[in-house]
């Protein structure tokens, strides 16, 4: 399921696409980041007027945010819910030990 969230000024789509942030149908970010925990907050607050949110490479304001973190928060939810996604969850968990115990 497609969201649409904005147009950029050169005509790519935005939209949140199986979760994830999407720029022109290329996967862009999976977590938004508030403007304010982002390392080069000044510049993008210089840069892009209004931006609250950061997804990847795409300043977000926040009604545009808003939308994006709903949906993705959305494809979340029916992705923790499928027997295929937690099977998933746990094989990278095992993987995640046995590389902590020195497994290469």
């Amino acid at each position: 399921m497609n969201t649409y969230v904005k147009t950029t000024q050169d005509g790519r789509k935005v939209e949140v696409i199986d979760g994830w942030l999407c720029l022109g149908g290329a996967r862009e970010a999976d977590t938004l980041v508030p403007l304010i925990e982002h390392p080069n907050r000044q510049a993008i607050s210089k840069a892009v007027p209004g931006a609250t949110h950061m997804g990847g490479r795409i300043p977000l304001r926040h009604d545009e945010a808003a939308i994006a973190q709903g949906a993705m928060d959305v494809a979340k939810r029916d992705f923790a819910n499928d027997p295929v996604a937690i099977a998933e969850r746990f094989r990278k968990v095992v993987w995640a030990k046995a590389q902590l115990e020195g497994v290469e």
